[in-house]
Parts: structure tokens; sequence; C-alpha cells
């Protein structure tokens, strides 16, 4: 793509958003993808424009994804749009006995006897991935997310960009975290979909790096030093060159020069687009805020080690809001005491205040769905405390009945209107 096509720093942006399709009663996966399109149209193809929403399939069977058709600056308007989608798709897969569910990963599934892969239009992509991964585990055929795409013109946004990304990535799950149960028991994690992630393609350690990327600012030694080495490393096990490094390439956001623009991929999907499209906002107004140079400069930034990242991803994963940060130096680096005890809420909360001043516009669209988040948890959290400690089938379907009935509704999930209490 030439610059004169590229978009600058917050122009516009692209958000993707993964969901399950369940059976109405029972609620277990349906692996239907490809007989829902061929219904529209005629065909088994895994992608259909819908207007301003986009439908696309996964390597999974019982997974869609929506995304916005082209790049928009109104994420309000998109938020409309997603809405209507789901509405749409659940009215088709109404016929054939199925619905939309969100939530990171499926309580329940079993996917050694219930993952079921994409065979058709680009199906020896998804052979290939198989084949070198075995992708029947919960961390490949039990997992959905939300991403987010920005976009950068050049080198010099791209530097800061990615600066800025990087010390963004560690908090995400904090907001984000929804998978917090698989196989009908508490993981010990908020978002085990992400310590799955981290461990996915550990054959090939190159792909995934630690998550949060390495320290490379600029299009030359990104190459150099990320899609080279994935490119060396995959070809013993592609002899026939069918994978890509740039779809190879796994890290928490990865930079795709071909359409000037860094993709997030980290965060987990919620149970509404306007929880959604809330983290998106505040996530957008986080990265403008440090691309701008608010609050430290851009050399500061850069400064910060992928290890030292890495070691508050880990906790974060596993503890969400609750994680206590012990990195001195980012705790400075934000204007907090680092010697006192920070929380990862507490980090977005004392965020979303100064934020708030800097890009009210924004932000206020979103703010109750926020607040509801920052208040009351992670949906991770929320569903844990619906579950009240009970991870009895029973009490579960209960439970992720009402996500797939906020997902319908467009409503965000409360913990306290569940039986289960």
């Amino acid at each position: 793509m030439s610059n004169t096509n590229r978009l600058h720093l917050f122009e516009a942006f692209g958000i993707e958003l993964e969901y399950m399709i369940v059976d109405i009663e029972t609620l277990n996966v349906k692996p239907i993808a490809d007989e829902v399109f061929k219904s529209l149209t005629g065909e088994y193809i895994g992608e259909i424009n819908m207007g301003p929403v986009t439908w696309s399939n996964e390597l999974a069977l019982h997974v869609l994804e929506l995304k916005c058709s082209h790049p928009t600056k109104d994420l309000v308007q998109l938020g409309v749009d997603f809405q209507e989608a789901i509405e749409q798709m659940n009215e088709l897969l109404s016929t054939f006995n199925a619905r939309l569910m969100p939530t990171a990963a499926h309580p329940w599934m079993d996917p050694e006897t219930e993952s079921f892969r994409w065979t058709h239009d680009s199906g020896e992509i998804y052979a290939a991935y198989d084949r070198i991964f075995n992708c029947k585990g919960h961390g490949w055929s039990n997992l959905q997310s939300t991403h987010i795409n920005l976009p950068f013109y050049d080198d010099e946004e791209f530097s800061k960009l990615h600066g800025a990304i990087r010390l963004i990535l560690p908090l995400l799950p904090a907001l984000s975290a929804s998978s917090p149960i698989i196989g009908s028991k508490f993981t010990n994690f908020l978002d085990k979909r992400l310590d799955y992630y981290q461990n996915n393609q550990k054959i090939i350690p190159s792909l995934t790096g630690k998550v949060i990327p390495e320290a490379i600012f600029s299009k030359r030694t990104y190459r150099k030093y990320i899609y080279s080495q994935i490119e060396e490393d995959i070809a013993p096990h592609d002899p026939d060159g069918i994978l890509d490094p740039i779809w190879l390439n796994s890290r928490g956001a990865i930079a795709r020069f071909d359409r000037g623009a860094i993709e997030i991929r980290i965060i987990d999907i919620q149970e509404c687009p306007s929880a959604d499209l809330a983290i998106a906002n505040l996530v957008i107004a986080f990265l403008q805020m440090l691309t701008e140079e608010k609050i430290m400069t851009t050399e500061v930034q850069h400064e910060f080690k992928t290890t030292d990242l890495q070691a508050i991803f880990k906790g974060v994963i596993r503890h969400g809001e609750n994680t206590i940060i012990n990195d001195k130096e980012y705790l400075k680096a934000f204007g907090f005491n680092p010697y006192e005890e920070v929380t990862a809420g507490d980090f977005w909360r004392k965020m979303l205040i100064n934020l708030h001043i800097m890009y009210p516009e924004r932000l206020e669209p979103w703010y109750d769905q926020i607040h509801k988040i920052l208040d009351q948890g992670t949906l991770a959290s929320r569903i844990l405390a619906s579950t009240n400690e009970n991870y009895e089938h029973s009490n579960l379907k209960m439970v992720y009945r009402e996500l797939t009935d906020c997902l319908e509704n467009n409503q965000m999930f409360d913990p306290c209107l569940e039986g289960a209490f």
C-alpha cells in the first residue's frame, strides 16, 4: 500500500469481534459456520460483506467473526452497526436452532471431541496449522477475542504507536479478562485464554515471542528481527511454503506494514458490543496520551524492557484487576508513588480520571460501561461472582445463558441479577 492511501495516527480504526455459535437449548458449541454462510450465498465461502459489517469464518467451525468492513472513526455508530449485525445473525442462526454466545472461552466445551476445523476456502492454511501445532486444544479451538487495528502513516508514527502499545499490553487483561472457567472449573486464571495464547506455539518460540513485542521501532528492524526469524524457523515445518510469516506473527500486537496498522490481539471478547467498544475507546485514549507525550516522552517509553513488561503481564492474566504492580519504574513513569501498593484496577481508575480530562469526547459515550468494569470488576470477576463457586453444569448453564441474552440485548452483565446469589 502506498503512503498516499495510508491513515495517520487515530484517524480511523478497525474492530473485530469473535463469537461462538451454540445450540439454543443446550448452549453446547455448534460447528455450523460453513452451513450458515452457504445458506446465504449458496456456496462455502468464508467472508460475506453485509454493508458496514463483514462476517467471516475462523479456524473453528463454531466461531464467527464480525468486523467493520472499512476503517471508521465513528465508533459510536460502529456499536450500532455491530448490534444490528448480531441481531441479524441470531435471526439467521435461529433457523439452525442456534445463537451467538459471548466470552473468550466456552465453559464446558471438550475440544478433543467438539473441535471441527474450517476446510473450505483457505482450508489448506488451517490444515497446515493443525498439522504443526495440533489445533484440537482449548488454546486453538476454544478462544474468542476482540482485535483493535490502529493506523500509522510512516516509520515515525510506527515508532510512537508501537512504543505506546508495548506499555499498555500488560494491563489490558485487567480490563478485558473473560475466560476464567474452562472444562467446567475455575482455571485459577481470570484470563486463561491468554495463558494458552503464550504457550500455544512453544515448539517455534519466535512466533509468539514473549507476547509483549520486542523494543523495535522501525519497519526495517522489525522485518529483520521478527519476520525474517519467523520465516527461517517455520521453513522446516512448512516445506510447501503455505504459511506467510505475517500471519504467523502471534505477539500480543502485530505490525502489518502491508496495510499500515498495528493489530492488538490480546483483548478477550466481552458480553456485548458496547462493553467491547468501551474498552477499545479507553485503550485508544490511553495510546493517544502516550503518543502525544502528555505523561512521558517517547524516549522514556522506548526504554522499558520486554522482560519487565512480560512480568507484569503474567501477573495480570492470572489476577486481573487485583494484580499488585511491583514494577517501581513502571509506576513512577505513570505518576504513581512506587512505594505504595497499587493494583491494576487502581492504575486504570487513575488513568480514567486523567484521560477523561484530556479526551472527554472520546470517553463520555462509554463512561457508564467503563465505570461498570472498573467498579464491579472484569467480566471474568463478574462471572465468578455469579457462579458463587458452584461449577455444576446447571449453574454454569444459567450464568452463560444470561451472558448470551446480554449479547442479544447489548446489555452489560450484572452479577447481582443472577439466581446463584
